[in-house]
């Protein structure tokens, strides 16, 4: 089952990995050193770790690219000691499976327990919500969708250009099939998927393919993450664009939200610099730079995010789906998502 839903490690990656075993067996205490997995792009992760460096000392050495596969075939060898991943799901799906490691860092109370682990095994520090980025040239506010479901009661052939969706493989589609199964079970939200595929003028790769193509008036509207909404909105052209955050109304889902966090390995080798680079991220200033040049929000509600569109998690009706319950779907929607028949992979 596991080999039908994570991806391979590529030879560069194991090569890196090897490479980077190497130059941590040979460091000293008077040397401290963290290494850093993340599947996070890494031009955000970049200037964080840069950052932690600076204000410590501490040497990082940091694998990008990493998907959870590299991280079970190490579960007896453990290489890395913290693992950022740009979703929740695959934290807890590594918690399940007893790789990572309960954690009482300072300042965790900043952190509401929902977006964290039972035992802060991970901590989500930034926020994302799925919801349609439109063009106003082609569309009205009003003919957008306002629910999820409404991409089942209708297929939108009455609208120009009509709508896109990124293929089934991607991550944020993942996470919102994730959400649905949570939310109505595995048949309604076949069923939804089965729609999308349908009915859909595009299947794109991403979902920045998708707000550019919304932004130049190809499809008058997308499904995507917020924060492309905000970058578009940061291009000289073609950003005369909107979003609707759908499930608003009272009694209706809410807002389909996942994050970006962390979480320290069982048995990593530089287990004092994990703890320090945890606690080090914690503070508000940090949360702040993990957040970055992404357009995320920050979980922690009492931080200004750092761009003026924003909009916080407490200002939306979020639906009431703690973020661990992504875990027990991970493995197996990526089967649901080929079995209705949308494609994991562009071909």
């Amino acid at each position: 089952m596991k080999s039908n839903f994570i991806f391979g490690v590529t030879g560069l990656a194991l090569l890196s990995l090897l490479t980077g075993c190497d130059a941590v067996s040979d460091s000293t205490d008077d040397n401290k050193e963290l290494v850093v997995y993340s599947s996070r792009n890494e031009m955000f992760v970049s200037d964080l770790l840069d950052k932690f460096k600076e204000d410590t000392g501490i040497e990082v050495k940091a694998l990008h690219g990493v998907e959870p596969l590299q991280i079970l075939e190490e579960r007896n060898n453990t290489q890395a000691d913290v693992f950022i991943s740009n979703d929740i799901g695959a934290l807890e799906y590594l918690n399940q499976e007893e790789l990572l490691k309960a954690t009482d860092p300072d300042n965790i109370e900043s952190i509401e327990e929902v977006y964290r682990a039972e035992n802060n095994e991970w901590i989500a520090l930034s926020s994302r919500a799925r919801g349609f980025i439109y063009n106003k040239d082609l569309i009205d506010e009003s003919d957008v969708p306002t629910k999820m479901e409404e991409l089942i009661d209708n297929d939108y052939s009455d609208i120009k250009n009509g709508y896109a969706i990124t293929r089934g493989g991607n991550g944020g589609m993942i996470s919102n099939v994730s959400a649905l199964r949570y939310e109505w079970g595995d048949e309604r939200t076949q069923e939804w998927i089965e729609s999308i595929q349908d009915n859909s003028a595009a299947i794109f790769e991403g979902h920045g393919d998708i707000r550019r193509a919304v932004g130049e008036g190809i499809h008058a509207f997308g499904l995507v993450n917020n924060y492309y909404y905000h970058q578009q909105l940061l291009e000289p052209q073609d950003n005369n664009v909107g979003f609707v955050y759908p499930d608003q109304e009272e009694g209706e889902m809410g807002a389909i939200v996942n994050g970006a966090g962390l979480g320290l390995l069982k048995d990593s080798p530089n287990e004092d610099s994990a703890q320090v680079f945890l606690n080090w991220l914690l503070e508000e200033e940090n949360q702040l730079a993990f957040v970055g040049e992404s357009l995320e929000v920050p979980i922690n509600s009492n931080l200004t995010p750092p761009f003026e569109e924003a909009v916080k998690l407490t200002d939306l009706n979020v639906q009431e789906m703690p973020l661990r319950e992504l875990g027990n779907y991970f493995e197996d929607t990526r089967l649901l998502i080929e079995d209705a028949g949308l494609d994991l992979n562009l071909k």
